[in-house]
């Protein structure tokens, strides 16, 4: 009896370790690389996409290359005659990072497991794991509109990226890296926890040239923060991009979806600081003392803004003032290192690489949930002897989230 216990327990031992190796390399492997910057590729050797859905106007990705096979699990020893035996199974298993905000837009901490209740697709779920994470790493992108359309506001950009990196970014702790954006993008700072280095980096910057913002949100996710460095004494980091720019994209290769597709793969949180001045009068747009009444307007730029940070579970800004945006650097911050961490597995459905619908409720009104709108699955694994195979992900079925509604105008 001892001996078959201890035969189940290294059973399952195995299989979880399996299993979380695999997930880890089936999201670097669902991520593709971009080309280096400065190398404009041709159609016909263009970097597949993570995983787009075709349309009657896009071409269809690439078939990637066969992943190669995880390494296979240790056998159990054969028992009383009995022949070697692995057992090999698919943790289809969802973690999602989120946060709770009253109605003054403050941190809610006190939280428990009860308080929530989880949806997959509209299914509710049972919560395998909750709990609350505080003080994470950050891993920050700061994405620089430096096109010739926000050529007005560049003094304006430059001083919001500073002030939220003084802001949020913890020396000796942190890390975070600029790339610029116009005609295709272009990191003129690489990760680094000096305040310095990254200011100069963002105050030489200047404008010109068209904007390739989809491009350049895909490359920093699949380049950069899905490959930031981790410590070695805390394996768990929160991956951050910043976007600051007017919305308007009319270079890329990529589409909006392939680029959100590739932030929500991994796993970053994305916050936008739109630039654009088209809501305002032309006397407050070249004197931004004035302190009128303005007519709130989003623009198409402004809605994908806004599209794009709610859909990636954070937040978009649209502020007139620098001195708007000092406060909610601060939030932010607070936000990003205190968050609760809750996960599933889906009744009924293995891993199957497609994009899935996320809703958390809280049970107690006047409260929000930040979180993202969704998560593409891991892909599928493969029986193949006794070796697990991640297979080339399958492009996504599922479309993305229709963009929120334009009817209510931002609070500027």
């Amino acid at each position: 009896m001892l001996r078959q216990r201890s035969l189940s327990l290294l059973v399952c031992v195995v299989a979880a370790g399996l299993s979380f190796s695999a997930q880890e390399a089936a999201r670097s492997q669902a991520i593709p690389p971009t080309q280096p910057s400065g190398t404009a590729p041709s159609p016909a050797a263009q970097t597949p996409a993570p995983a787009p859905t075709p349309t009657p106007t896009q071409a269809s990705p690439s078939t990637n290359p066969p992943a190669p096979p995880a390494q296979a699990p240790e056998e159990t020893p054969p028992q009383n005659g009995q022949s070697p035996t692995t057992i090999l199974r698919n943790v289809n298993l969802v973690d999602v990072q989120f946060s709770v905000l009253n109605r003054r837009q403050k941190l809610v901490t006190d939280l428990q497991k009860e308080n929530f209740r989880v949806f997959d697709d509209g299914v509710a779920q049972a919560i395998q794991s909750f709990s609350r994470q505080t003080d994470l790493p950050l891993r920050i992108g700061l994405l620089l509109d430096t096109s010739n359309s926000i050529r007005e506001r560049l003094q304006f950009e430059q001083d919001a990226a500073v002030d939220f990196l003084y802001n949020v970014v913890h020396r000796g702790r942190d890390q975070a890296f600029v790339m610029t954006f116009d005609d295709q993008p272009e990191v003129v700072q690489d990760f680094t926890d000096s305040l310095e280095q990254l200011q100069q980096s963002i105050r030489k910057q200047r404008a010109g040239g068209a904007t390739a913002l989809y491009d350049a949100v895909y490359q920093a996710c699949a380049d950069k923060l899905l490959h930031a460095p981790i410590p070695a004494n805390e394996p768990v980091i929160r991956r951050v991009l910043v976007i600051i720019s007017d919305g308007e994209d009319n270079l890329s290769q990529k589409s909006r979806s392939q680029a959100l597709e590739t932030a929500q793969r991994a796993g970053v949180v994305i916050y936008t600081i739109s630039t654009s001045t088209e809501w305002l009068t032309p006397e407050e747009s070249s004197d931004p003392t004035k302190n009128t009444n303005r007519k709130y307007h989003m623009d198409p730029g402004d809605l994908t803004l806004k599209y794009i940070a709610e859909a990636a579970g954070g937040r978009a800004f649209f502020p007139y003032r620098l001195d708007d945006l000092n406060q909610s650097f601060l939030d932010i911050g607070d936000e990003l290192r205190s968050q609760y961490s809750i996960a599933w597995a889906p009744y009924g459905r293995e891993a199957d690489g497609k994009y899935h619908t996320i809703k958390i409720q809280v049970d107690q009104k006047d409260l929000i949930v930040r979180a993202r709108a969704g998560y593409y699955g891991a892909p599928p694994a493969l029986r193949k002897g006794n070796v697990v195979v991640p297979p080339t992900p399958s492009p996504a079925t599922a479309p993305l989230p229709a963009p929120p509604p334009a009817s209510a105008p931002p609070t500027r």
